[in-house]
């Protein structure tokens, strides 16, 4: 981690901060304390794009939310984000989205958002009064999900998140998620990972839940799958700190994720008469270090005793 890390994370919330005030080079560089010449270097540099790119794919985002979320006139969206008239917003939406403004308002399909990028992460060291918790060990307890359906990109070839992104996108399949954020199923989530088994084969998928009835439009390359109502064993830790102790809190949670036997006693009271049920459900995983922890479900199906 270095001053650069610093430098362009600031230029990242300025902008965002800013998103509706028209936001300049020039002005960023001003705010920042770096020449216009040297914030452009250094955040191309960082994030693998110019800034005119991304603030231009950040600025779309936030109209296609309001389109999606408000009843906001498109006019008055098209001023608040700096178009200079409804019809410069149609051409640069329909470049983007290959739809026009009125039509995605009409009916919201997916889309590919350009996600926020971010070069620094929470750190209590950095940043100060962050309450994360000591590691512990990890524990385990019992939910519910109701059937539902899964929307999701499903490879076998991954065993894990890390080489799921070797064959995908991250920011494109991200953007196309945080569109369908408002189908989302709450119990299940949106930007939802796991693991799956056919023919016996472990693979890994990425994507979001959405109610039993949804018949909404899925986004290419997506598949849409029908889950079953399961109980599920939830192997998780408290919130932690992401840079110190990630590594040591997913090892202690997949550890007894994996090696767990609902029939065996424990030291956790969990209800009797189950085995695993992953042969019909999947196992996801939530990973949001900061707020929930990290968390592992197994699903498990009632046998006769």
């Amino acid at each position: 981690m270095n001053q650069w890390h610093f430098s362009v994370q600031e230029m990242l919330d300025w902008i965002e901060d800013n998103i509706e005030d028209n936001p300049t080079l020039l002005a960023m560089s001003a705010a920042v304390g770096y020449s216009p010449y040297y914030c452009s270097m250094l955040f191309h540099k960082m994030c693998g794009m110019t800034l005119k790119r991304y603030l231009a794919g950040r600025r779309l985002t936030y109209i296609a939310l309001a389109l999606r979320d408000t009843d906001a006139r498109i006019i008055d969206i098209a001023l608040r984000y700096g178009f200079s008239s409804q019809e410069a917003l149609t051409r640069a939406f329909v470049k983007a989205f290959g739809r026009t403004p009125h039509a995605y308002r009409t009916q919201p399909g997916p889309i590919k958002l350009a996600i926020k990028q971010a070069v620094l992460f929470p750190d209590k060291n950095l940043f100060g009064g962050m309450d994360m918790s000591s590691v512990k060990e990890a524990n385990v307890r019992f939910e519910h999900i109701p059937a539902h359906k899964y929307i999701g990109i499903w490879d076998a070839r991954a065993k894990n998140y890390g080489e799921f992104w070797n064959y995908h996108d991250c920011d494109a399949v991200c953007g196309v998620i945080d569109s369908m954020r408002h189908v989302a199923l709450e119990s299940v989530g949106c930007h939802q990972a796991g693991w799956f088994y056919e023919n016996d084969q472990k693979g890994y998928f990425y994507g979001f839940g959405v109610p039993l009835d949804y018949a909404g439009e899925v986004p290419a390359g997506f598949e849409m799958r029908e889950i079953p109502a399961s109980n599920y064993l939830v192997f998780f830790h408290p919130p932690f700190d992401f840079l110190a102790d990630n590594g040591e809190v997913m090892n202690k949670v997949e550890k007894l994720a994996w090696n767990y036997q609902p029939g065996e006693s424990s030291k956790w009271w969990i209800p009797g008469g189950y085995a695993w049920n992953e042969e019909a459900c999947p196992c996801y995983q939530r990973h949001f270090p900061e707020v929930l922890g990290y968390e592992v479900l197994r699903p498990v199906k009632k046998i006769a005793q």
